[in-house]
């Protein structure tokens, strides 16, 4: 089996009934697609509804597992820095992709800017995020609290 074409296919299921845009994914772990997912952010009103974290939801649900170590990934488009977070925290080591981040931004989607924020070359009057540190002694009670209670490490 080509799991790109099942990316692909993904992919254009949504785009034909406007989901959201040309990204498709598959996780594949053992030989057999356990994921598959495809941009539902216009479909679900969330921009967090991307091919890849479809995918790893959809194979987390399959598997009863929030650890998919051993599987791999195939999708149309390099994962954004969201996608590629959730890769990472799912424990994924090898991700297949078809076209680049250019080739992204040249359709209109604007990961540019994201990447530029993680890196630091953002013009700073023009920043995406503003983020301060807040209440920090009582949020570190909270994670007294988790420790002392041996909460799960994932």
């Amino acid at each position: 089996m080509d799991y790109m074409d099942e990316a692909l296919k993904e992919a254009y299921e949504g785009i034909e009934n406007g989901h959201g845009g040309p990204f498709g994914s598959v996780i594949v772990k053992d030989g057999k697609i356990v994921g598959r997912g495809h941009n539902r952010v216009l479909l679900s009103h969330d921009p967090t509804c991307h091919g890849e974290m479809e995918a790893i939801r959809d194979a987390c649900r399959n598997l009863g597992t929030h650890d998919l170590s051993g599987a791999e990934l195939y999708t149309t488009a390099e994962p954004c820095p969201m996608c590629l977070g959730g890769i990472l925290w799912s424990n994924i080591k090898k991700v297949y992709y078809g076209c680049n981040v250019k080739d992204t931004n040249d359709i209109g989607f604007r990961d540019d800017i994201f990447y530029k924020y993680i890196d630091g070359t953002e013009d700073e009057k023009s920043s995406i995020l503003m983020r301060t540190e807040l209440d920090r002694e009582k949020c570190l009670e909270l994670f007294k609290r988790f420790k002392a209670l041996n909460g799960t490490i994932y």
